[in-house]
């Protein structure tokens, strides 16, 4: 089919780009960057340009929307912009052109409050209790996105969790820094069971929700590898990986939470280059428990991860190498 991915220069979106490539759809790609994927026609701009997106998915059936404003802090208003409005003209778009299939990208965070989430499935998107700019806005672009299902255009929300792999500039990019400069403490002895979820595995399990529309469409699902483990021992297996020591260092998670509250209030008034060093969602995400039951993700989309958590890991280690 004629697909229409945002976002593709993201690295998950690039993935989920090259794919469908591969899988023989005929890919179109819409954001700000080349996507730099072949195969793909790109359309470059922001799903803020209502002409332009409309111009994408001029007689496109199936759209994958990956488009968004991903930080730990920011202006609330840019987050909204983009996330928000953005999703309601892709959407509005998407409807006018026909599309019969819409993948939203969604996330965790979503329907996390700060307790731990442990062995649930999708559990209700709630922009009043999400924590931070990000977690809100996507919670209500993924309500936008599942009130639009219909027959005749039916939307499956993904929400892929901690996605990571070679070449990742964000997850395992900002874990290596930190742990190469002494910064990446581990909280409450790392001990809090998460789950993650390796690229290649992200990227077909998005695919497998655009093919399996018809039966998944108007609900959401939580996509992980379904291998929950110590975030110290993700953490070490990722920096060891990567050629880096490892966090050595625990925290009290209290004082992180703490810290991360005051940070964020300081960024608030002077923000600064960079993501800012803690944030209370982060602290909250490395100290508490949130791995998913992936059985009902697994049924709906006929699909199952085919890279192991440990294949991942030494995945990760050959490209380090080839790097070196």
């Amino acid at each position: 089919m004629i697909v229409t991915v945002t976002g593709a220069s993201g690295y998950l979106g690039g993935a989920v780009a090259a794919t469908l490539v591969a899988d023989g759809h005929e890919v179109r790609t819409l954001q700000r960057r080349p996507s730099g994927v072949d195969g793909a026609r790109d359309f470059l701009g922001s799903v803020t340009d209502d002409a332009l997106v409309r111009e994408a998915f001029d007689g496109a059936e199936g759209v994958i929307h990956l488009a968004a404003k991903v930080s730990l802090a920011g202006d609330p208003a840019e987050f909204s912009r983009v996330n928000v409005e953005g999703t309601r003209i892709v959407l509005d778009a998407a409807e006018a052109a026909g599309v019969a299939r819409f993948v939203q990208i969604s996330s965790p965070s979503v329907a996390h409050a700060g307790a731990a989430l442990a062995g649930v499935g999708a559990e209700p998107a709630s922009p009043a209790d999400a924590r931070g700019e990000y977690a809100r806005t996507k919670a209500e672009s993924e309500l936008l996105a599942l009130a639009r299902d219909s027959d005749a255009m039916r939307v499956v929300a993904i929400r892929p969790h901690l996605v990571w792999g070679p070449g990742d500039p964000q997850l395992v990019a900002r874990i290596v820094d930190r742990a190469r400069r002494g910064r990446l403490p581990l909280l409450d002895g790392g001990r809090a069971l998460i789950d993650t979820t390796y690229i290649d595995n992200a990227a077909s399990g998005i695919v497998a929700a655009l093919r399996r529309a018809d039966v998944a469409h108007g609900r959401a699902f939580v996509l992980t590898n379904g291998e929950p483990r110590p975030v110290g021992e993700l953490l070490a297996g990722i920096c060891t990986a990567s050629g880096v020591r490892p966090p050595a260092w625990s925290l009290p998670a209290g004082i992180a939470r703490a810290a991360g509250s005051l940070i964020e209030r300081v960024w608030a008034v002077r923000p600064g280059t960079d993501e800012p060093p803690m944030t209370r969602f982060l602290a909250e995400q490395l100290s508490t428990a949130h791995w998913f039951d992936q059985r009902e993700t697994r049924e709906a989309l006929d699909w199952a991860p085919t890279v192991t958590l440990d294949e991942g890991l030494a995945r990760l280690a050959e490209h380090t190498a080839a790097r070196a």
